[in-house]
């Protein structure tokens, strides 16, 4: 049946790829997507999808679950996505030095977090609308349900394969790291040269000043995440060390991606209804598998490189993490130019704001484009 707003959604799709496609392969942006994914998620498909990109893999941390988990989402999404050729490479299993013990007995000082990811076994506090996770241990892999990918991922370490791709390229690879730093931590730490040998870092993390900007019950509920802690973010919380390495690396470019321009932001039942209007299987995908409610955080990090104009206000500053164990452990610290204490801190863009509506149009258009032949087992 002929649909109005199909044929519009798609000549937008149409006009966007005319105008994007570059001259030739090599003219795409190369990016490798450093993720705690839990599932088919629009964040990594705007790159994938994107005609200009050319995704070199998704390297994966735990993060918001354990990594297996998480590799066997980015694994069944690539099936979904009919992008099987990207490969898929397992890192970081455990931060640096944060478990989840010292934390049991951190918020015993320090009081509750309200999020901490796969070491959530606790329950939410009555009235939460968002679903409660299923806790479990490092190695176990739940049916997923998206369906189980029939494809393996990598042999290789995230940590080597980021120093590879960095090395084959050079100045050519972004990085968009989503998650929690441990991968990017270690390959520091393994090559001296891997930072600077990047194009870039763009990262999802830390907190700066946020304030609830939308009205609606979900917006008020994360609000409780930095109303009282407005420097408590969970990416740094998980593995303060590590952030707090990366940062100091000398990244040609760094872009921080805070809390503070997702509190306008929301993946409100239209927007879901709007960017899977395709029909295709990653819009059914995204359709049956994300949660309407929640702030954009990493589709941010991933508009902002792939069209930096969206961003309508950002600071330059240094930025660095509180790895000290006291209460607080894992905060955002940052500090105008001239200011910081010159202990290897560096400058990073920090986006306060971007233009929403230009951001859901992006994930609009982007998303509904036409898509390679996938493997739709267990989408309905």
């Amino acid at each position: 049946m002929f649909s109005p707003r199909k044929f519009m959604y798609s000549a937008i799709a149409l006009c966007c790829l005319a105008s994007t496609i570059p001259a030739n392969a090599a003219d795409q942006r190369k990016v490798i997507l450093d993720d705690d994914i839990a599932g088919p998620r629009a964040a990594q498909l705007m790159a994938l999808m994107s005609p200009y990109v050319d995704v070199l893999g998704i390297t994966v941390v735990s993060g918001d679950a354990w990594r297996d988990e998480n590799v066997a989402h980015a694994l069944r999404m690539l099936e979904i996505a009919g992008r099987t050729d990207i490969p898929v490479v397992p890192g970081a299993i455990f931060p640096l030095l944060n478990t989840k013990a010292f934390t049991n007995k951190w918020e015993a000082l320090h009081g509750r977090l309200v999020w901490k990811g796969a070491w959530m076994d606790d329950k939410f506090p009555d009235g939460t609308i968002q679903t409660q996770p299923k806790f479990h241990g490092p190695y176990e892999v739940p049916h997923l349900p998206e369906g189980d990918p029939q494809i393996k991922p990598s042999n290789e370490i995230a940590a080597n394969f980021l120093i590879r791709k960095v090395h084959e390229f050079p100045g050519q690879v972004t990085i968009i790291a989503t998650g929690p730093l441990t991968n990017l931590a270690l390959a520091a730490r393994l090559d001296p040269t891997f930072a600077a040998t990047a194009k870039e870092l763009i990262y999802m993390g830390g907190s700066v000043n946020p304030h609830q900007q939308l009205t609606s019950k979900s917006a008020e509920q994360f609000g409780r995440e930095y109303r009282n802690t407005p420097r408590l973010e969970f990416n740094f919380r998980w593995d303060p060390e590590a952030a707090r390495i990366v940062l100091r690396e000398p990244w040609k470019h760094i872009v921080m991606i805070p809390v503070d321009p997702s509190t306008a932001t929301e993946l409100t039942p239209k927007l879901l209804n709007d960017m899977t209007a395709s029909q295709t299987p990653i819009a059914k995908a995204l359709r049956q598998y994300n949660e309407a409610g929640f702030p954009l955080w990493d589709d941010i990090a991933t508009a902002v490189w792939l069209d930096p104009s969206i961003i309508t206000q950002s600071d330059d500053l240094l930025v660095d993490v509180d790895t000290d164990s006291g209460a607080g452990y894992g905060n955002t610290l940052s500090w105008a130019q001239g200011w910081g204490p010159d202990l290897g801190e560096r400058v990073n863009t920090v986006v306060r704001s971007v233009d929403v509506k230009a951001l859901e149009k992006m994930m609009i258009t982007i998303l509904n484009r036409p898509q390679p032949k996938a493997n739709p087992t267990s989408i309905k």
